[in-house]
């Protein structure tokens, strides 16, 4: 048997989550980043105890057919699990609509799984050269905007999203960030605000 897809978190059910849809949420365990505002912090280690089991997740789903409409894989980072694509397979199987919600961190990753997604919400942080002041990985910034680029080229629906702290995007990179967007098709940029209470970086909370 392969491996498992390992789960940090299951919310059954959410009407926010998959746009015009009813969907339940698995989070996915481990995030190769540490971004600043980031507030999912227990799902960062990829390794960490968890009290969720993929293949009961699985059974659960199977009793929702015809009540749920998707399944989304959030996190974490999704795609940083090789056994994402089984899960994805697993999930298609049961006759649910696939999201996921990815910082775009493995390119390759996500072109092999575009086919198998009805949509994505990718989260751009930066201009590419910024993008280590928040996630603290260099080199970071070049993925995310390669992911931007396959999926403006596909037909999967897409939103893509910024999470904004006035101490880390100024006016004029955000800016500068819708329109390289736009450059590439993908006509909107979903602002939303920094909740830094939970923040990784505590320091946060105390800049503005």
């Amino acid at each position: 048997m392969g491996e498992k897809l390992r789960v940090g978190g299951f919310t059954p059910f959410t009407a926010i989550d998959y746009p015009g849809a009813l969907a339940a949420v698995v989070f996915c365990q481990g995030c190769p980043w540490r971004c600043r505002y980031c507030h999912n912090t227990d799902l960062l280690p990829a390794k960490a105890p968890s009290a969720y089991d993929w293949e009961q997740i699985l059974g659960f789903l199977a009793s929702r057919q015809g009540l749920l409409d998707a399944v989304v894989f959030s996190g974490g980072e999704p795609t940083a699990q090789n056994a994402l694509e089984t899960a994805v397979i697993q999930v298609r199987a049961l006759g649910f609509k696939v999201g996921l919600h990815t910082a775009g961190v493995y390119p390759r990753k996500l072109d092999r799984l575009i086919p198998s997604l009805d949509w994505v919400g990718l989260d751009i942080k930066a201009l590419p050269e910024n993008y280590a002041a928040i996630t603290g990985v260099e080199g970071s910034g070049k993925a995310p905007w390669q992911c931007a680029e396959l999926l403006a080229r596909s037909d999967t629906p897409l939103q893509v999203r910024l999470t904004r702290h006035p101490v880390l995007t100024s006016d004029t990179e955000l800016e500068q960030i819708r329109h390289k967007l736009q450059e590439l098709g993908i006509p909107h940029l979903e602002v939303q605000r920094c909740n830094s209470e939970k923040a990784l970086d505590q320091t946060l909370k105390f800049l503005s």
